[in-house]
């Protein structure tokens, strides 16, 4: 089975696989599709997963556990099998199995990672990729041969889906992947890693929430809005920002209301050098009742020169928990890991290959046409 090499060629070198290696490791079987690939669904450094022909709705979330199958707990707590194929609602507040169309039969050293997409967070729908026998969500060991699974709870706005929509990805690891201090702060040196502020680096490069905007004619984020229409995940700009989302005007400081979804952008405009890729670390309860960031995954090349950005801030998908929480602007919310790549890719975020968030800003997910203000 392919696998990246090192240089020496002694066998696998550490690192985030690249597209090309993703490639390969569909040629070879590593990854194997019920459908032919979608031309764009291989990723700077990740895969995209696509929903199969049915879903289920359980009563509860689940992890299979050891000695289970995921198909064995939905013979259990499958309330209604759905058909996907002519596309079908998922409702908020229910939650959904989905067998996915990719497989994996992984060969030692190789494991991998699975995160929401970003368009999929910034319409605060939670989904989580499970594997047989797993003890933990989005986790697939080294090694693993057998097929994947979404679970799927739309949380503010039900959601049109069907067979080939893609709600999550997954990144591949070889080997033990450099994720310290060291690393951030010898790229920071070679490369400045975001445009403006004050660098903090500490189990992390540190993000700040930004409540005073850019312009004083845009809003500082977005509240989603209860009760609104149908999200069909498929369709790009075509919905009324107005209809699901009220602006947030108010600066300096904003009250986090709990079961609230909110769209917030960073301070610092970020950059990812090529041969790097980074994800938020999950959110650290020291810092505040909230939750920050449900798709972490940031790409080689994403807001960086050599795919076209000068600097891109980190959109973030914000929810309070049980109690009201004040955020001010300025404030720690969230900081990025990087990670090597194990190769150097052929292609990187915003190349010419249809990327939908370089060089952004404050900005919704892609299903909306852009807001005029």
């Amino acid at each position: 089975m392919a696998s990246p090499a090192r240089a020496d060629g002694t066998g696998p070198a550490p690192g985030i696989v690249p597209a090309h290696v993703i490639h390969h490791f569909v040629e070879d079987g590593v990854i194997s599709t019920a459908a032919p690939l979608d031309a764009d669904q291989i990723q700077p450094a990740s895969l995209d997963l696509r929903l199969g022909e049915h879903a289920y709705r359980v009563r509860a979330s689940f992890l299979p556990g050891r000695q289970n199958t995921v198909a064995d707990r939905i013979d259990d707590l499958a309330l209604h099998r759905i058909d996907l194929t002519d596309g079908a609602v998922l409702e908020t507040g229910c939650v959904y199995i989905v067998p996915l169309l990719e497989a994996l039969h992984l060969p030692p050293g190789i494991a991998a990672t699975a995160n929401p997409k970003s368009s999929t967070g910034r319409l605060d729908v939670f989904t989580r990729v499970i594997a047989d026998h797993a003890q933990a969500f989005d986790t697939i060991d080294e090694g693993y041969q057998g097929p994947l699974y979404a679970e799927i709870s739309p949380r503010t706005f039900s959601i049109l889906v069907r067979t080939g929509s893609r709600l999550s990805q997954v990144r591949f690891r070889s080997g033990e992947v450099q994720r310290d201090d060291g690393l951030i702060t010898a790229l920071h040196q070679a490369e400045p890693l975001i445009t403006e502020g004050t660098v903090d680096i500490d189990n992390g490069l540190a993000l700040t929430v930004d409540l005073q905007g850019t312009a004083s004619d845009q809003p500082v984020g977005f509240r989603a809005k209860p009760h609104s229409g149908l999200i069909d995940v498929d369709r790009k700009a075509v919905l009324e920002v107005l209809d699901f989302w009220e602006p947030i005007w108010q600066r300096g400081a904003l009250v986090l209301d709990p079961d609230q979804f909110y769209i917030l952008a960073s301070k610092e405009a970020v950059r990812i050098p090529p041969t790097h890729a980074a994800e938020m670390v999950p959110f650290n309860p020291l810092v505040g009742e909230f939750r920050v960031h449900y798709a972490g995954f940031f790409d080689p090349g994403f807001g960086h020169h050599s795919g076209g950005g000068e600097g891109a801030r980190a959109v973030l998908e914000v929810r309070s928990h049980e109690v009201p929480f004040i955020l001010e602007d300025g404030q720690i919310i969230g900081r990025l890991i990087y990670e090597p790549l194990s190769e150097v890719p052929e292609q990187v975020y915003g190349q010419g290959i249809g990327s939908n968030y370089q060089r952004q800003g404050l900005k919704l997910s892609k299903h909306f046409h852009p807001f005029e203000g």
